[in-house]
């Protein structure tokens, strides 16, 4: 293998190994074989430019064309001129997904979704590096400098990761610009001649230009100890937080710095939250819901009522589960719609617990995140908080109909004893203000809905946010009596006074599900934050109610014209024999671009890591079906590569392998082998066909002679520079060929022939082994 093929392949395989650090931003990663292909195809195409020879510029002009026609195939073959030539309604759509791409990186928890502008984005970054790593190493020969976009590569991954990119993926992409390095060294040192101290290898035929050990030795040496201080000068370094073995860093941004929205008890903010005069984004997030008015975004729940105030009660929190329990209560008769949804948290935004839809089936996020199992609640451990965090909620989007909750059965026993707890204190007129409201309903659920529509329409209560904010019991009584306050007063009274009436009940603490923006996503501001009530009922478990006037939105299954319960999402996956839900609902099938881009298709089955479901192929099909297209584009470069191989292997060996590569080199230029000839005459009928002269003439002569001498003398002598013998055979060849015929010997070599020639030989040597054992 020449030097230049042995510089091609390192950088090749050294931007792969820099790029793997992005493989964990998106599932799946799939779009590392498309890279990986284009690649090869511009790594190719500057190997056969430089081999015509093209001048530098015209090379780096051949593989920047590639690049634009392969990526136009790849993504935008429907708008252009046969599938691959780009016009103006390839490149407006390229720029639509770019754009697209662009929006999807900012709105996405990580693992990302493979959307195409989000593989655009990859696929044309890789590229890129890989196309300037290539001109630096290969054509320019400068592989140092090349460091600078693989590592630019590696940064832009960690950056996206938050920093949590890995030491592993650092290793591999220290290893492959090593690599590269090392080859470079290699072809310098092959081309410098035999170094002072540099050991023979006392092989016959063997030039000065042998291997130079001990430099080798030296370039492994010193490119282990720069990984090693690689590895080691992070740790010293401010910003890297314990470097790449460290943990992801405390830093000092302690509560209430620089404006951020910091909230260690939800309730003590709630009502300043409400009261702001601007109203600041705290989350943005994407889903898959048609409807999102019912998907309030949960931090906490409330159990306990001591007659002071509501809090949560203390239990033990666990490891989050990779799927966590089926909820408490929830029958698989009730209609459900799986949505998924992923979320960034501002930098603004920090609280300990984490706003997600209720109930959860799935989380993915990074960081030192707890679950407690009661309130189906994850909570930060050891100072993590949601400032920046980006993740993904695959929820429940439970439907219950009037009918089903009217007909709940009876509550367990422990959890009634526990949920309908109230104070001593709690003031008569409380208890007596709620059997005046729900005279003549029927059943728990008729009780529930008379509540909410006294406090939020029948009631004459007003919504002010002004108001002084108790939570204790006499704070309820007044409430009552004034008929004055905000979400706090209307879900923490209605939560007390259905626990009067026996109905299990708890507090809510979050947000309203925010407002939908142009591009599709949902934006969650300050103001959007909110209490309710959840009440429990058999079969359909805890159930959202509103109680406040003017904010949230009113279940459907409290209101008086109930619908009939169709899924308001994008797919119906209807809960039969599983007792646990499936990560996510497939895409429909007939989704625009537009609607895609818009989160109204269901997310990809990568999105939701529905891979149990069977919709879809999944990522181990996807793979298996890239490598099976790579390998079948790479036959037409089988030819070349074998060639390249054979040549490199008889160049190194001895006298007659040597004649035989002259003799194949001939028969690619169209000069067919005469075995019946001597040496000498065969020398002279290639010299008189092949139109050679000069050097190349000589040089077979020589050959020739020596082949003869190998043949025939009692004690051949060994013979030095047979490999150059042969290239100067080959130059002249190829000085002496038109452009077609130089591609020709090139790619498809006539003497590839041997290859089908051994096949065929080895299968007929099988055959008759086969037959004579079976005889």
């Amino acid at each position: 293998m020449s030097g230049r093929t042995r510089l091609t392949l390192a950088s090749w395989g050294a931007t792969l190994m820099a790029a793997g650090a992005l493989l964990p931003l998106v599932k799946p990663a799939t779009w590392i074989f498309t890279a990986a292909f284009v690649l090869a195809l511009v790594s190719g195409v500057g190997t056969l430019a430089r081999r015509v020879p093209l001048a530098r510029p015209l090379t780096l002009l051949a593989q920047a064309v590639t690049v634009l026609l392969a990526l136009t195939l790849f993504f935008a073959r429907e708008q252009a001129v046969l599938w691959f030539l780009p016009g103006p309604e390839a490149l407006a759509h390229a720029v639509e997904l770019f754009r697209a791409g662009a929006e999807d990186v900012g709105r996405y928890a990580i693992p990302a979704p493979d959307t195409e502008g989000i593989r655009l984005m990859l696929v044309g970054g890789v590229v890129a590096i890989g196309l300037l790593v290539d001109a630096l190493a290969v054509t320019f020969r400068k592989a140092a400098p090349a460091g600078l976009p693989l590592l630019a590569l590696y940064s832009v991954a960690a950056g996206l990761s938050g920093g949590g990119a890995g030491w592993l993926w650092f290793l591999l992409a220290a290893s492959g610009y090593l690599l590269l390095l090392l080859a470079e060294g290699r072809d310098r040192l092959s081309q410098w001649g035999r170094v002072f101290g540099a050991q023979r290898s006392g092989r016959p035929g063997s030039t000065v230009g042998g291997p130079a050990f001990a430099p080798a030795r030296t370039g492994r040496r010193i490119g282990a100890v720069a990984m090693g201080v690689a590895l080691v000068a992070p740790l010293a370094l401010p910003g890297f937080s314990g470097g790449l073995f460290g943990g992801d860093g405390e830093g000092d941004g302690g509560a209430g710095k620089g404006g951020t929205i910091s909230a260690v008890n939800p309730l003590v903010s709630l009502q300043n939250n409400l009261r702001q005069p601007e109203d600041r984004e705290v989350i943005r997030y994407r889903t898959n819901a048609r409807d999102i008015s019912g998907m309030y975004l949960r931090l906490v729940a409330l159990d306990q009522f001591d007659g002071t105030s509501w809090k949560s009660s203390v239990r033990p929190i666990e490891d989050v589960p990779g799927q966590l329990p089926w909820p408490d209560g929830l029958s698989q008769s009730v209609k459900i719609t799986e949505v998924t949804s992923n979320f960034v948290a501002s930098d603004a935004y920090e609280q300990k617990w984490l706003p997600m839809p209720y109930p959860a089936g799935r989380v993915d996020i990074e960081g030192r995140w707890r679950y407690e199992p009661a309130g189906r609640m994850l909570v930060g451990d050891d100072k993590q908080t949601t400032k920046g965090v980006r993740y993904q909620v695959a929820s429940l989007d439970v439907q219950p109909t009037a009918q089903q909750l009217a007909g709940a059965g009876p509550v367990p026993e422990k959890l009634r004893r526990e949920y309908t707890k109230v104070p001593a204190t709690l003031p008569a007129d409380v208890r007596a203000t709620a059997l005046s409201v729900t005279k003549g309903a029927r059943d728990d659920y008729e009780r529930a809905v008379k509540l909410q529509d006294w406090f939020a329409r029948d009631g004459g209560f007003r919504y002010d946010v002004d108001v002084d904010s108790g939570t204790g019991v006499q704070a309820i009584s007044r409430f009552l009596k004034d008929k004055e306050g905000f979400c706090i007063h209307f879900s923490f009274s209605m939560a007390a006074m259905a626990r009067s009436l026996g109905i299990p009940a708890r507090v809510a603490v979050g947000f309203m599900p925010g407002t939908t923006q142009t591009d599709g996503s949902v934006s969650v501001g300050i103001r959007d934050a909110h209490a309710w009530p959840e009440l429990y009922f058999q079969g359909a478990g805890w159930t959202r109610f509103e109680p406040t006037p003017s904010r949230g939105s009113t279940p459907s299954y409290t209101r008086e014209t109930t619908p009939s319960g169709t899924a308001t999402g994008p797919a119906q996956p209807q809960q039969s024999a599983s007792a646990q839900p499936s990560a996510a609902p497939s895409a429909t099938a007939g989704c625009t671009p537009q609607d895609r881009k818009l989160g109204d298709c269901g997310p990809d089955e990568a999105v939701a890591g529905a891979t149990s479901d069977g919709s879809g192929p999944d990522p181990l099909t996807v793979t298996l079906l890239s490598l099976v297209a790579v390998l079948l584009l790479s036959l037409p470069f089988l030819p070349l590569l074998w060639r390249n191989r054979v040549r490199a292997r008889r160049l190194g060996s001895d006298t007659l392998a040597v004649w035989e590569e002259i003799n194949d080199t001939a028969w690619d230029h169209g000069v067919e082998p005469d075995d019946s000839l001597t040496p000498r005459k065969a020398a002279a009928r290639i010299v008189r066909l092949g139109e050679l002269g000069g050097e190349s003439a000589d040089a077979v002569h020589r050959v020739a002679r020596a082949v003869e001498e190998a043949l025939y003398a009692p004690r051949p002598r060994p013979v030095a520079g047979l490999a150059a013998e042969a290239g100067r055979v080959r130059a002249g060849f190829h000085a002496g060929a038109d452009r077609r015929g130089r591609l020709r010997a090139l790619l498809a070599p006539r003497s590839a022939v041997r290859l089908r020639w051994t096949a065929a030989a080895r299968w007929s040597s099988l055959f008759r082994r086969g037959a004579h054992e079976a005889n």
